[in-house]
């Protein structure tokens, strides 16, 4: 008695649904309609290679699978079929990116169609009432529906019809945004960008709710089909940089980009002997409301998918020493804490070679700096140990990389401690080796950019060995030649020692000092924004 209630109710229940399926008076407006889709579907076939076109055959389908999607080789390739108004029908998708409770749901509300539902297109009936998801569109490329299905999307086939509809229900293995691990701040958001592109999108699109925001999609690599996207604002950025952009990255013949953003880089910005150069001609940045201030300033952004950090085009080296902690202060806290910061990079570039050509030449110290210099050479030759301790420092920072987490505090006080230590009481390194060297490799890590901060360590490199050879004349002409190299080098057209060469006072004096909100009223010239004032005068 139980059962035969339940089945009534069901019954009931499908009859109700199909008599809102009942189109009356519209019956014959739908039929026109129908045979207009099949006329443009028609049309889109013909512009349609015959290689590429969809069998109208079912098991043909299934066939062209196997070869070109791995059907019944791979596991994750499925296709289910069923029988909808007496339709032979499948549905095409990666189980591993499939929405289980979309799907679901479509293919119950399926169930209830019967024959006279789909007596005219069914593709066409199942596109325009029947299927009930967002974002739905219909193909009649092979190549075309293999490609949304390895995005995850789902290609329903209904035999009989040279075509297919793809539909967006999917989903991605992510984690939620948490506070990125390399630009901390004391106070401000604690989201950071993730692997996957549609959440970061999301986070930027949250702090611009601006209509002129634009992101364009693109695809790199052959075989990857790596989704990327192009983010400025139409009103703001400079058109010749977003087409810049653009046709750099459409111009990419690669089979992929699986390691992301850094290899797309190599692919667009370095170009030519660039491409052996230690500095970052892109910023990265893995803060969504970094990227939405730049953006608002005239920059772009390009967001690879599966990569947790965005890029910032152009970009110049007085960018790369930048933190979002500035901000996150009055302005005269900023301003001190940019100058501390400014103060550590400029150490971990020249404070070992100073100081070892002060060691190396005491007549050349000034009586101010009588604490300069070493009481002790020790058994190794200066430039020895010096060359040793930058090894170990490198070595200590990537076996912290590479150490469980639990274990990276204990490892790194054994390293400094008992091998410094040692190291000293042995007569192998002087004390102040070990000091210097620890100032400079602080300097470093106090550098806001993980690229620059490596970079800066070969600045140091050369200059320390500058210093041996050549002494005095040696620092001035490896000086000389660095900053000589950086002012010829570009990024996206840009000088990248921008506003120091060529020289801008007022954009400089931004740099040097973190300027209150309400006199921050230009965007930076470099970008060659199409609206120049930040505060415009609003009626």
């Amino acid at each position: 008695m139980e059962t035969t209630e339940h089945g009534s109710m069901d019954l009931n229940r499908r009859d109700d649904f199909l008599s809102s399926l009942d189109k009356g008076d519209d019956e014959e407006k739908f039929r026109s309609s129908g045979e207009g889709k099949r006329g443009e579907e028609r049309k889109r076939s013909a512009k349609i290679s015959e290689s590429d076109e969809i069998p109208d055959e079912i098991d043909e389908w299934k066939k062209r699978l196997k070869p070109a999607l791995g059907l019944d080789a791979s596991f994750d390739v499925q296709v289910r079929e069923m029988t909808f108004g007496e339709r032979r029908t499948a549905i095409l998708f990666f189980s591993v990116f499939a929405k289980d409770s979309a799907l679901t749901e479509i293919l119950k509300r399926l169930t209830y169609l019967q024959p006279d539902n789909l007596s005219h297109d069914a593709l066409e009936a199942f596109f325009e009432e029947y299927v009930p998801a967002i974002q739905i569109k219909r193909s009649s490329s092979f190549k075309e529906m293999i490609d949304e299905v390895l995005m995850g999307n789902t290609a329903l086939y209904v035999d009989g019809v040279p075509a297919v509809l793809l539909i967006d229900a999917k989903t991605y293995p992510a984690r939620m945004p948490d506070q990125p691990t390399l630009e901390k701040v004391v106070r401000g958001s604690r989201d950071g960008f993730v692997e996957t592109l549609l959440m970061n999108v999301a986070l930027i699109r949250r702090r611009l709710r601006d209509p002129k925001v634009r992101f364009e999609m693109m695809k790199v690599g052959e075989r990857t089909q790596t989704d990327v996207t192009i983010g400025y604002i139409e009103d703001i950025a400079d058109p010749k940089l977003v087409e810049s952009v653009r046709d750099k990255i459409k111009a990419i013949q690669v089979d992929g980009i699986p390691l992301a953003d850094k290899q797309l880089e190599e692919l667009t910005v370095h170009k030519g002997m660039s491409q052996w150069s230690p500095f970052p001609l892109v910023r990265y940045t893995e803060r969504p409301d970094v990227v939405a201030a730049q953006l608002l300033d005239g920059s772009i952004t390009v967001i690879v998918d599966t990569s947790p950090s965005a890029i910032l085009l152009p970009t110049t080296y007085f960018d790369l020493v930048q933190h979002a902690e500035e901000n996150r202060q009055n302005p005269f806290m900023g301003t001190y804490l940019r100058w501390v910061r400014f103060l550590g990079i400029a150490a971990s570039m020249f404070l070992m070679p100073i100081w070892f050509l002060y060691a190396q030449n005491p007549e050349l110290r000034p009586p101010w700096l009588w604490f300069v210099g070493a009481q002790k050479t020790g058994q190794l030759p200066m430039i020895v140990q010096f060359l040793i301790a930058e090894i170990g420092v490198d070595l200590l920072r990537l076996a912290a990389v590479h150490t469980p987490a639990p274990l990276v505090t204990a490892m790194t006080l054994l390293s400094a401690i008992l091998i410094g230590d040692i190291a000293v009481k042995t007569g192998l390194f002087v004390n102040e080796v070990i000091l210097y060297m620890s100032v400079s490799a602080i300097g470093m890590f106090a550098t806001p950019s993980y690229e620059l901060g490596l970079a800066n360590r070969i600045v140091r490199l050369v200059l320390l060995l500058a210093a041996w050879f050549f002494q005095v004349p040696g620092i001035v002409i490896g000086s000389t030649f660095i900053v000589l190299f950086l002012a010829l080098e570009r990024s996206f057209n840009a000088p990248y020692l921008w506003p120091f060469i060529p020289f801008n006072g007022k954009a400089l004096l931004s740099i040097i000092l973190r300027k209150p909100m309400p006199t921050n009223k230009s965007r930076p010239s470099i970008n060659r924004p199409q609206i120049d004032d930040k505060q415009p005068n609003r009626s």
